[in-house]
Parts: structure tokens; sequence; C-alpha cells
């Protein structure tokens, strides 16, 4: 009796707009619901699955599977093995994937006037903010590591030739050059420009703290 040969491995077909056009070609990649928000929660280093799942609520075991695959597939995202003393699986960006930085502050610039109250059923977490704050701290020239503390908790930038998100992974956090303390209503009031970075210093509402120069210049020095 003949050997039965095995059955080629069928192509992934990916859902598409099948339209020759560049914004259609991008939603193709990150159309999908989650995509954005995980690119999001990838800005700041590498992230094991249970990292993303806890800091995406809503998002079900298998939707973060399957967007993650799709990310991989896409050359968004890799997966790779961190090695001891972490020992995890974690993924993250490509340059590809980093590149969508500017699209996610466009999108938080654009969304931040829906964000009037917070809903009871709303999710928070501090490094949200981190996107709606870029565009007030982007006009920093000092280079350096800024911590910035909320309530909710804390997240570091790099300034400097632009703003972006520190990333720090699994390792120590970076030691910052100077500290700003604020809230997030402040951060979104900054992010919408109803209020400088310059007048919120001046008025109180940010406390800075550090020594260097990136401190003076937030000081107005």
């Amino acid at each position: 009796m003949p050997r039965q040969q095995p059955a080629a491995a069928r192509p992934v077909r990916r859902r598409s707009y099948d339209q020759f056009c560049a914004s259609a070609r991008a939603l193709d990649s990150v159309g999908d619901r989650w995509t954005l928000l995980i690119v999001r929660e990838l800005l700041a280093g590498p992230r094991r699955y249970t990292d993303l799942h806890a800091d995406l609520p809503g998002v079900s075991t298998d939707v973060l599977a399957s967007r993650l695959k799709d990310m991989e597939q896409g050359g968004l995202a890799v997966r790779r093995r961190l090695p001891p003393p972490a020992a995890a699986s974690v993924y993250e960006l490509t340059e590809r994937g980093h590149g969508l930085l500017p699209v996610l502050a466009a999108l938080a610039e654009w969304g931040a006037p829906a964000l009037t109250e917070r809903r009871p059923t709303d999710a928070v977490r501090a490094h949200w903010f981190a996107l709606p704050l870029l565009r007030a701290l982007t006009g920093l020239t000092q280079e350096g590591v800024l911590e910035v503390r909320l309530d909710e908790g804390e997240f570091h930038v790099r300034t400097g030739r632009g703003a972006v998100v520190e990333p720090y992974g699994f390792g120590p956090a970076p030691q910052p050059d100077a500290r700003i303390t604020l809230d997030a209503e402040l951060c979104l009031e900054l992010g919408r420009g109803d209020v400088t970075l310059a007048e919120a210093v001046k008025d109180g509402r940010i406390e800075v703290a550090g020594d260097g120069p990136l401190a003076a210049e937030l000081r107005g020095g």
C-alpha cells in the first residue's frame, strides 16, 4: 500500500481590504481591535504574555494570542526567550512596530477631548498617560531620563530630540535625571494643549525634583 504523503500546509490568509491604498494596507496590519493597544504596551519594552494580559483588561486570552501571532507574522513584533535569571518568553516590537509611535501619539491627541470624565467601568494604568504627555515634553532640549509619578504609578520618558517612552523591560528601572509629580487630569490637559508645561510648573501643579540640567530646564532655569 503506497505511503500517504502529508498534506501541504495551507498558507495563512489574513483578512484584507484588498485595496491598493497605503491606508488600507496599514489597516490590514493594525486595524483589528486590540492591535494598536498591544503596540502601546510594547512601546515600554519587552513584555511577557501574562503582563500584557494584565494591562489589557477586557481582552480574552484567545484574542490576545491571535493578535500577537498576527503581529509576528506582519513583522510588527517578535517573540524571544530572555536569558537567566529572567528566563521568560517575551514579546517586543520590531523597528517597524516602533514606527507606530507617531500614529499612536496622534490618536491620543485626537482622542484626548473625549476623556472628559472617568466612567466607573474604566480601567486605568499610569503608563497610559505617557502618550498624551509626550506632546508637552517634546520641546525639552536637555537629554535624559525623566521619571513621571502619578497616583496610579510611574513611568519613564527619555527627553531631548523629541520625547519617547523609555523602555527598561525586566531590568531595574533607569536612574532618572529628574522627576516630576502630577496628576492624571493634568497629563490630559497637557496633552490637549490646555496648559503648557512651564505654566503647570509655575502654578505648582507639577512638582519637579532633581539637581541636574534637565531638572533646571523643567523649572525654567
